[in-house]
């Protein structure tokens, strides 16, 4: 592994003050953080402040990874044997209709076929950062992150078949990987009903593994070790890791729920350090010179507004259950995925699917989504709070 001894000094200088001044610049600007960290990463690769670092590039993919376990310990498995049946429908009818809208678009205006994968794509990642901002008693927000869950489950199989193809075309390669990822939904399904049956004769075991008061600091360790396992087996089977990570974040909301400070504690440390350093390292993938070339900025508008107006359209099936207002902020929690949209245009433009310009477009129309999205979002719900009061 090789590194600029003065590169990395600076990279470490640079990401202290970023992580650091972050939160006060969100306050002064009313942004929420990520967005905030997106856009000074970009200011500090643009002055040559952040350069290429294999340290930074790897520290950065972990907090990407890390940002999906901690996604996963907000979705309890449980609950989709318990959710209303009538949510669960309109959830998948909502899913349905985006990917149809996406191929009536794709084909009916020829574009690249891989607009059928990204249009629909989502991500649970920046979801989970608006619990963040506005809690867990949100409806939408709630719903929002179960029906993203299923959404990013198929995004994710769709991201693995598609990646293997580009990869390896239909060699045996892909019938390996698609044979692992299978093996993987199945091997984790079976877990799930193993553990739940060993919990509900022994429950004391959780107490065991994760106990109320420990100075050991068990629970985290127990996280660790399974979030690095997680990683191990995904890089092993040649499969997508941020998946991986997330269903091991869902075990840990499934079965230790009675550790009520854990995700508090876990989250802590993610959005302390090692998230940040995943949204600044992003931002500083992307280059401002990227605006100056022709049809960068047009194609990531196009793509900003069809993944927007798609899933307001599609989120219509969920007017009923949430009313206007919460239907639209539904809907906008869904329209930035973020981590899932940079990583198929790197999977593409690696393969030479993708032009570079149409990739810097993807990644313009990722960090765009992220900042109009959560700004919009903010906006509608402070107006809800002015209705509240008045």
């Amino acid at each position: 592994m090789q590194t600029d001894g003065a590169s990395g000094l600076s990279i470490l200088i640079v990401l202290a003050f970023i992580i650091f001044t972050s939160p006060y610049f969100s306050k002064i600007l009313r942004i929420p953080i990520a967005p905030i960290e997106i856009i000074l990463g970009s200011i500090a690769g643009y002055l040559g402040l952040i350069g290429h670092n294999d340290i930074f590039h790897i520290v950065s993919e972990v907090g990407f990874f890390y940002l999906m376990f901690l996604a996963g310990t907000e979705v309890d498995l449980k609950l989709f044997f318990t959710i209303d049946k009538k949510i669960l429908k309109a959830g998948i009818v909502y899913i349905l209709i985006l990917y149809l809208l996406s191929a009536l678009l794709t084909f009916g205006f020829d574009l690249n076929r891989l607009f059928i994968l990204i249009i629909p794509i989502m991500a649970v990642g920046m979801i989970f950062t608006l619990f963040k901002e506005y809690g867990r008693e949100e409806e939408w927000l709630n719903i929002g992150m179960l029906i993203a869950s299923i959404g990013e489950v198929i995004s994710i199989i769709l991201l693995t078949f598609v990646g293997a193809y580009m990869k390896f075309g239909t060699g045996s390669e892909l019938l390996f990987s698609i044979i692992y990822l299978v093996g993987f939904l199945i091997f984790s399904m079976i877990g799930f009903k193993i553990l739940n049956v060993l919990f509900w004769w022994y429950p004391q075991l959780k107490v065991i593994l994760m106990p109320y008061y420990d100075n050991s600091e068990r629970d985290i360790r127990l996280c660790m070790a399974l979030f690095f396992s997680i990683i191990a087996l995904m890089l092993y089977l040649n499969l997508e890791i941020a998946f991986g990570a997330f269903v091991a974040g869902t075990f840990i909301a499934s079965f230790f729920d009675h550790k009520k400070d854990l995700p508090h504690k876990l989250a802590s440390f993610g959005f302390g350090f090692l998230v940040p350093t995943f949204f600044v390292y992003i931002g500083s993938t992307f280059k401002l010179s990227a605006f100056m070339i022709d049809g960068v900025v047009k194609d990531a508008a196009l793509i900003v507004g069809v993944m927007i107006g798609f899933r307001i359209i599609s989120s219509f099936v969920f007017l009923n259950i949430l009313g206007f207002k919460k239907m639209i902020l539904y809907a906008l929690s869904h329209s930035m995925p973020l981590t899932l949209l940079i990583a198929v245009a790197t999977i593409a433009h690696k393969s030479g699917d993708i032009s570079e310009e149409f990739y810097f477009s993807c990644i313009l129309a990722s960090l765009t989504q992220a900042i109009i999205v959560t700004i919009g979002i903010k906006i509608i719900m402070g107006y809800k709070n002015k209705s509240l009061k008045t």
